[in-house]
């Protein structure tokens, strides 16, 4: 067996402020605990709550390493696991920790990395996965005889579940912010998709589920679009916010009129067993479709030294699909 280091290059939040307070540091290499593995990380995902905790400041989080998903070999079992064996390609969910060069994390939300998808890509799907499958399906109970719709088409998040849930036979809209946008989301499965400033997006949805409504309504955007919604939800329909920010002032007597539900979730803290079901959901319906229906599409790929670079391009807000660190070979 290689005999690990000591020490990792890890990339720390060090005061809050822009992504130039990213900076590497030498640290500690973490030990797996029970029911744990300890990844070499290849390469890791870039997501909107990285660039709110940096923005938090080191203080904010318990982990001063951002980074939600990896891929990576395991290299360390903890105590208790059976699942993984040593040199196994794998991708996880992780509680932070994935912009370094060795991640921890536990097993049960630690998947095999399918045929068909490369190591970078890899790093691109579970917190993806795992927002979509925890909101659409355990918050919301989408069913499937019910229209979803996903603010944010071509987002991290957005791109993968409209592959995903298409794939299965789902219907599901999105909504974007430019024509560009719109043909992406109808490339990745959306069965149709429109301009989020459109005037006229309630009608335009309605008339694309036939009147039937939306039942099941992920938000990206903060209520961006709460107006809009509330017309085009379907009566019993449900909204779940990913985002917050802010109050959020709701017309009482349209949500009654269709007793519409509004909620929203942070997947982090999240318990572990709630995470460990979803989990199984997503091995079971999704997995086999990694590699060849559902492929993470790469906006970009930097090292992991331009982290804060990374977090600059999803400031933006120009890309589609997700952004990786590369890590390591």
């Amino acid at each position: 067996m290689t005999k690990l280091p000591d020490l990792q290059t890890a990339i720390i939040i060090s005061e809050a402020g822009g992504p130039e307070v990213l900076q590497p540091a030498q640290m500690t290499l973490p030990q797996p605990g029970a029911h744990q593995v300890l990844i070499r990380v290849v390469a890791a995902g870039i997501n909107r709550h990285d660039c709110l905790q940096r923005a938090a400041g080191i203080h904010h989080d318990g982990n001063p390493v951002p980074g939600l998903e990896a891929s990576g070999v395991v290299v360390a079992l903890g105590p208790g696991v059976t699942e993984l064996d040593i040199g196994a390609p794998v991708m996880a969910l992780l509680q932070g920790g994935g912009y370094a060069e060795y991640a921890l994390a536990d097993v049960a939300l630690t998947m095999p990395v399918p045929e068909g998808l490369s190591m970078t890509e890899a790093a691109a799907v579970p917190e993806a996965l795992f927002t979509a499958w925890w909101n659409f399906f355990f918050l919301m109970q989408l069913r499937p005889d019910e229209f979803a719709l996903m603010h944010g088409g071509t987002s991290g998040v957005g791109h993968l579940a409209l592959q995903a849930m298409s794939g299965l036979g789902y219907s599901v809209l999105a909504t974007c912010g430019s024509a560009d946008k719109v043909a992406a989301a109808k490339r990745f499965g959306a069965r149709n998709a429109f301009n989020y400033n459109d005037t006229e997006l309630a009608m335009k949805v309605l008339d694309a589920t036939g009147g039937q409504g939306i039942s099941a309504l992920l938000d990206v955007s903060a209520g961006a679009h709460l107006d809009a919604d509330l017309e085009m939800m379907a009566p019993d329909g449900r909204i779940a916010h990913l985002s917050g920010g802010g109050a959020l002032s709701v017309p009482l007597k349209k949500l009654m009129a269709k007793r519409i539900s509004i909620t929203g979730s942070l997947l982090r803290p999240l318990a572990l067993a709630r995470k460990t079901e979803v989990a199984q959901m997503i091995r079971r319906d999704v997995w086999p479709l990694l590699g060849t229906q559902v492929r993470p599409a790469l906006a970009a790929v930097l090292p992991l030294s331009d982290a804060a670079q990374a977090h600059r391009e999803m400031g933006k807000g120009h890309h589609i699909g997700k952004i990786v660190l590369a890590v390591s070979d």
